[in-house]
């Protein structure tokens, strides 16, 4: 059993604000993922041939919606939290496109198969 003393002097691991924002936006990403998936499956894009190229800008539309729709979430739970309510916006902007392509990429790569 850890002494009192050990516990005074454990640094705390609670997350900033922004970190959880960060956090936050890679699980949206990789949910955006999952919902474009779906996407594909329900409108049976799949594994036909409509052109890459519409089925890539239906899902950056989703992700575009997803991540809009969580800043209009997030703001108002963190806007006390940060110096400015832009930083809400940009942070995690990198995480959530690169975590949301990949995992579409991924996917559909196995599902399509």
């Amino acid at each position: 059993m850890e002494s009192k003393r050990e516990l005074e002097e454990a640094p705390e691991k609670a997350l900033k604000p922004l970190e959880k924002v960060y956090w936050i936006r890679l699980g949206l990403g990789i949910l955006a993922a999952l919902v474009c998936l779906g996407l594909n499956y329900a409108t049976n894009t799949l594994n036909h041939s409509l052109g890459d190229f519409t089925v890539f800008i239906n899902g950056l539309a989703i992700a575009l919606a997803i991540y809009m729709l969580s800043f209009y979430i997030l703001k108002p739970v963190f806007i006390t939290k940060v110096a400015k309510s832009q930083k809400i916006l940009t942070t995690g902007i990198g995480i959530y496109f690169f975590g949301w392509i990949v995992f579409w990429t991924m996917l559909y790569t196995i599902v399509g198969v």
